[in-house]
């Protein structure tokens, strides 16, 4: 078996679409296991820009196959758009395949996001209103349409009805909106269901079938473990789990198949959207950072929340993710800052000192973070390629990470360019 796991370890953002991209061009299956086009992964090919939402971030490089497995939630207007785009710079596509069982984003679903965050004000979520939520909703109410149900005309119609004769009393009598027309709605997706039939596979069983010939799968999860549905700071969360553990049902492949558990985080935090942030630089700082960085929302354009690295909420997602190899981005932002902050404790809001993360969100937002200063480094690191090659502070700094979470540093991005990483051990 080779199976590598790339997850988040902080609030989003971190950068795993460039670590998927890179690690993709040795890899036989990328797959991508939970949450929907409110993703937003960045990847630099030279001078050409690519933002993933939706597809897996290997489409890229993967010379094999690319698949959208049953955990993830599918808009397929949202699918076909990205294809078009994809394929528009001379890429192919023909190399990416949807589950039958993953379930499908309808309009009722983001109008429902929409309407609710509306009414929040503010004590809003923060969603990106793309109707993932409202989606995953209906796949544990037992009520979704899977991507399967767009091959079955009868099928398709009848949960269509059902879920509009619920949908459409909400709207018009609770949010005093118009309903939605079943007809238009079915011949629409009927209509992409012929679009995407070639491409709506079962693929639980091709994917355990290569782990066990050996082939490289990897695992491409969206969002992180800060913004997991059970162990995030809820209710600001995601709709589904993007942990390593998420790899098991939203793909289907047994926990014990799982070998390279790959965790990625920046050297400072960010986060996009509302919810407690304990190191947060709302200051000249921050903003220093925040354009530096270029901190701005993949999906969104939103400005990300900045703020120093949180080695107490970074130790909570590897245990729960079981890392054993970490990924460190965006060293090289930090460059000319100093002294720099990294939180090893909180102080909680009757002046207990502690370093583990607290389930209860409420209370996170009084704690106080307790502060280790380490000196920076003013020398340019974008053009570094070996560890040695890094300033020594910046050695430091790696290191009292590595020292904090007992987890070797296997590689570290000091740019956006695919090239731009220094890689301590080869994985593959």
């Amino acid at each position: 078996m080779s199976t590598y796991v790339v997850v988040g370890l902080q609030y989003g953002d971190e950068g795993k679409g460039k670590i998927t991209d890179v690690l993709s061009a040795k890899s036989d299956y990328v797959v991508r296991f939970q949450g929907g086009d409110n993703a937003g992964h960045t990847v630099y090919v030279g001078d050409e820009k690519f933002v993933l939402h939706l597809l897996p971030s290997g489409v890229l490089q993967c010379k094999g196959k690319c698949i959208i497995a049953n955990g993830v939630v599918v808009n397929p207007k949202a699918f076909i758009k990205e294809i078009e785009q994809i394929e528009s710079k001379g890429l192919k596509t023909d190399h990416v395949f949807i589950s039958r069982r993953s379930h499908v984003i309808m309009p009722y679903h983001i109008l429902l996001d929409t309407y609710r965050e509306e009414e929040q004000g503010g004590t809003q979520i923060g969603t990106t209103k793309k109707g993932i939520g409202p989606c995953y909703e209906d796949k544990i109410a037992r009520v979704g349409i899977r991507m399967i149900d767009l091959l079955n005309p009868e099928v398709l119609r009848e949960k269509i009805e059902k879920n509009l004769k619920v949908k459409n009393s909400l709207f018009e009598k609770y949010f005093e909106k118009p309903g939605l027309d079943v007809e238009e709605i079915f011949q629409e997706f009927l209509a992409l269901g012929e679009r995407l039939k070639d491409r709506i596979v079962d693929t639980e069983l091709e994917i355990n079938e290569a782990i066990q010939e050996g082939k490289n799968i990897l695992f491409e999860g969206a969002q992180a473990l800060m913004l997991d549905i059970d162990f995030g700071t809820y209710p600001y969360v995601t709709s589904s789990s993007p942990s390593t553990g998420g790899v098991c049902t939203g793909a289907g492949v047994p926990p014990t198949a799982l070998e390279n558990l790959i965790g990625v985080a920046k050297a400072y935090t960010t986060r996009v959207g509302n919810g407690p942030f304990p190191t947060e630089l709302d200051n000249e700082l921050g903003e220093k950072i925040r354009q530096i960085g270029f901190e701005f929302g993949a999906t969104t354009g939103r400005p990300r929340r900045t703020g120093w690295l949180d080695l107490v909420s970074l130790k909570h997602a590897c245990m729960i993710n079981g890392i054993n190899n970490l990924v460190i981005t965006k060293l090289d932002v930090l460059t000319g800052i100093s002294p720099l902050k990294i939180a090893t404790k909180y102080k909680t809001e009757d002046s207990k000192i502690i370093d583990y993360f607290t389930s209860s969100t409420t209370k996170l937002y009084d704690y106080e973070p307790i502060y280790e200063e380490l000196e920076g480094w003013t020398e340019d690191i974008t053009n570094a390629r070996t560890y040695d090659e890094l300033p020594a502070n910046a050695k430091k700094y790696i290191e009292f990470i590595e020292a904090y979470l007992g987890i070797n540093v296997y590689l570290v991005s000091v740019g956006p360019e695919r090239s731009q990483n220094i890689i301590r051990k080869e994985l593959f």
